[in-house]
């Protein structure tokens, strides 16, 4: 039986405050108590609640791109994303809503998104350098899928996740194509 970590008990508390109230209302505090730990036990792992939301994010990216492999393709990957962002959307939207900055916490999701798409594509090329130019395509197809995620989550296009998928599959960059969609 696999236990929960402090830093995954003190997101989960977190999450469930967001429920309730905007996020940047949220104090340390309430986090704190909503799951019987101190704020001391907080600081010993995250800087600020801003650092937890960033912790649990990268870690639910992880989790989806760590399927990657054998029988779970790239498709596979976008879909299983997609139906995170719609299982998750109203705490995402509170997220994106109520930061200090939504540009700020997109341009965070950007780099989050870019790092795990790089680490794949360099994966496939085993010992070949990564260029610029495949890097800077991944740069620019992670830019624009999570804009356009970021919109989905708040609403502007309503459309099921599988069709967020296959828009995210098509918008792939014809030159990152063979390394996203590799048997």
């Amino acid at each position: 039986m696999r236990r929960k970590t402090t830093q995954e008990i003190l997101a989960e508390s977190f999450r469930e405050l967001s429920e309730q109230k905007p996020v940047d209302k949220i104090t340390i505090r309430e986090i704190t108590d909503n799951c019987g730990y101190s704020p001391a036990t907080f600081y010993r792992h995250f800087k600020d609640k801003y650092d937890m939301i960033a912790w649990d994010h990268t870690r639910s990216v992880a989790a989806i791109m760590s399927r990657i492999g054998d029988n779970f393709t790239w498709e596979n990957t976008l879909l299983a994303g997609a139906q995170w962002f719609q299982r998750e959307q109203s705490y995402l939207a509170n997220l994106f809503l109520h930061t200090s900055g939504q540009d700020a916490f997109i341009l965070y999701m950007t780099e989050i998104s870019y790092e795990a798409l790089r680490k794949y594509v360099q994966d496939g090329l085993h010992d070949r350098a990564l260029d610029r130019k495949l890097d800077m395509y991944i740069r620019i197809y992670c830019l624009g899928t999570v804009n356009l995620i970021c919109e989905w989550v708040l609403g502007r296009y309503r459309v099921p996740p599988e069709t967020l998928a296959e828009i995210c599959q098509n918008a792939v960059p014809a030159p990152l194509a063979p390394y996203l969609f590799r048997t």
